[in-house]
Order: C-alpha cells, then sequence, then structure tokens
C-alpha cells in the first residue's frame, strides 16, 4: 500500500489570523463616526499590516490567514508575505468560524493551533509566543487571550475541542468567562494571556492612540494613520 503524503504542518505550531478584506461599510462600522466607513476601512488595512508584520516575526510559528469574504483571496494573496497560507472562513457564527478553522490546522497535522484576531494590531509576538510554549508544556490545554470587553483576542488549544465553541453567545459581553465556564465542564485547563484592547469603538480607537508607537514597533502604521484620521474630524 502506497504511504500517505506527509501533512503540511506536522507536529508544528500554527497561527491562523482571521480577517476580513477592509471594504469601506463592512468593517469596522463601530468607529463611524468619528471616522468615515472609507477611514474606517483604510484604518482596518493597517491593522491588517501591523499584524501580518509582526506575527511573521515569530520563531518557529507557522502563519495562516482566514479570510472572509470568499472572493476576497486575491485581495489576501497580495497582501500576506510569502508562504503565509490562505484559508476561507467557514460558518454561520463565530464559534463555527473558530471550530472549522481549528479542524483545518488539525487537519494539516499541526500540533498547536493559535487563532487571533485582526482589531489588536499592537499585540506583540511576545504573547503568542507565551500561548505557544505554554501549550507546548502539555499541562493546559486551552489558552486565552482577554480583551477589556469580555470577548478574547486569541485562542489556543492542543486538540480539536467543538464543544467549546457550542451556544456561546459571539456578541455578548460574557464570551470570555462563558468560553472558561465551557472549559472548566469539559475537563480543559486554561491559561490566560495578558489582557490586550481590541479595537472595536470609538473609545477603543482614543485608547489606542494614547499610548505612543515608535517606528517599527508592532501597530506603529495602525497608529500613525488612527493619529492622523482623528485629527482630521
Amino acid at each position: 500500500m502506497p504511504s500517505s503524503p506527509p501533512s503540511q504542518l506536522a507536529g508544528q505550531a500554527v497561527l491562523i489570523i482571521f480577517a476580513k478584506e477592509p471594504t469601506p461599510g463592512t468593517v469596522k462600522t463601530r468607529l463611524c463616526p468619528p471616522l468615515s466607513p472609507e477611514a474606517a476601512a483604510r484604518l482596518y488595512g493597517r491593522f491588517l499590516e501591523d499584524v501580518l508584520e509582526e506575527m511573521t516575526r515569530v520563531p518557529h510559528l507557522s502563519v495562516a490567514l482566514a479570510y472572509t469574504p470568499e472572493e476576497g483571496r486575491v485581495f489576501f494573496h497580495d497582501l500576506a508575505p510569502v508562504g503565509t497560507r490562505l484559508v476561507a472562513q467557514r460558518g454561520r457564527d463565530l464559534g463555527e468560524r473558530l471550530q472549522q478553522a481549528f479542524t483545518w490546522g488539525f487537519g494539516q497535522g499541526a500540533a498547536t493551533v493559535l487563532i487571533r484576531n485582526s482589531d489588536s494590531p499592537d499585540l506583540p509576538g511576545s504573547v503568542v509566543l507565551e500561548a505557544r510554549e505554554v501549550l507546548g508544556r502539555g499541562r493546559d490545554r486551552v489558552v486565552l487571550g482577554p480583551c477589556p470587553d469580555g470577548g478574547y483576542y486569541l485562542v489556543g488549544l492542543t486538540a480539536p475541542q467543538p464543544r467549546l465553541f457550542a451556544g456561546i453567545n459571539w456578541s455578548g459581553p460574557t464570551v470570555l468567562a462563558d468560553t472558561r465556564d465551557r472549559a472548566r465542564d469539559l475537563g480543559l485547563a486554561v491559561h490566560l494571556l495578558p489582557s490586550w484592547l481590541d479595537i472595536d469603538t470609538s473609545t477603543d480607537l482614543q485608547a489606542f492612540v494614547a499610548s505612543p508607537k515608535i517606528r517599527y514597533a508592532p501597530g506603529w502604521r495602525s497608529y500613525k494613520l488612527a493619529r492622523e484620521l482623528l485629527a482630521g474630524v
């Protein structure tokens, strides 16, 4: 019998970045006002550039983009650094999309799968490295990165856990708490990463620009453009 081809990510850690094509009126709509839909989309484009730049610096970590809409593949192909894998998001809600992305990652042979947002452009690679190392030690089965709004910017697993994401109210302020409760019910030990801001509202954006970013620091492009845009409104 012929042997099976080796899995593309056999034994590796992979980070999957959830991303949307930055089309005006479909991304960062809660920043409008004070920003126009066009300005919000332009800013989100900078988020993507900053996230990709920082995440591809993390050593021993494969990077993939889980994108939406499906017809946005050409945009993300042109945006992503060479070697970044592209996979379309699947699912009716965030829980299903997370589950499908984890299924894809583990189906590629990855030993650890991390999924992060694209709304935290200044998240340093060191935090993602912590997530990978914690799961690599084998004691904790789930890693979560809390956001101040009650959600999370990152979730990591060492094996598929579809029940972890079922029945969560993804639009509410208790996403993190509900996920931790579900993990406890499933007997999964959870490690919490440092809290980090995800930029959804104008208040979030003001908090983001209140912390200066020097050139080439995580989030520096987003910081520069955000200041310019806010100065013009």
